[in-house]
């Protein structure tokens, strides 16, 4: 069988290489092709809002993909939610959120969710994302939503360490919730070290975006 080639569109490098890692343990065989263009998630943290500016420049980069043979398409920035929906529809084939899989996962397991990001424009986006899902599912939510800002700058900076405990300490502080939620790809490297400082489950987006990509194009 010939293998299907991705291309994973970024709008920060700190993405980039939990989900290549994430394919690599759980989709090996995937020709991948990283699509990165940072002055998205730049111009979306001016703006504070996806504007129509940044729709088209998402449908633009999606096309390339589709003129490059792609056959699915993973975008890694949970940020820009309705301009990946443009794509969606605008595209035949297979074009998925970053959180579409794990969000699914969270409401059958909890309605009392806290979403714990590094990049805020991401939680208004996530939200919605959320409360469209639960709506569908006829599930109840309670969403609260914690960030860290900082921990990113961070990252940024080379300092993975560091920006793992970061975030694990917040996770540490939150109460009452039945679930933790990352809502970036860049967050996944502080998945353990939180576990060490919460008793609440915690998701993150990688693994679950690349098995539901997977499933989407019957590999």
């Amino acid at each position: 069988m010939t293998a299907k080639r991705i291309f994973l569109i970024h709008a920060t490098s700190v993405a980039i290489e939990p989900i290549n890692q994430a394919f690599a343990k759980l989709w090996p065989e995937a020709q991948l092709t990283n699509l990165l263009d940072d002055s998205l998630s730049q111009d979306l943290a001016v703006a504070g809002r996806v504007t129509d500016e940044l729709k088209q420049r998402f449908l633009s980069l999606a096309h390339y993909a589709v003129g490059a043979k792609a056959d699915g398409i993973l975008f890694t920035c949970s940020a820009f939610s309705e301009a990946i929906d443009l794509c969606k529809s605008e595209l035949s084939i297979p074009v998925l959120k970053p959180n579409e899989a794990m969000i699914d996962e969270a409401i059958s397991l909890g309605s009392r969710i806290a979403i714990v990001a590094t990049f805020p424009p991401a939680i208004k986006s996530m939200a919605e994302e959320f409360m469209q899902a639960a709506s569908a599912a006829g599930q109840p939510l309670d969403l609260t939503h914690f960030s860290c800002p900082k921990a990113l700058e961070v990252l940024r900076s080379g300092n993975a360490e560091l920006h793992d405990q970061m975030i694990a300490e917040l996770v540490g502080r939150i109460e009452q919730q039945d679930l933790v939620c990352f809502a970036q790809f860049s967050m996944v490297t502080a998945a353990d070290a939180a576990k060490k400082t919460s008793q609440l489950n915690i998701l993150t987006t990688p693994d679950s975006a690349v098995l539901k990509l997977r499933a989407c194009l019957k590999v």
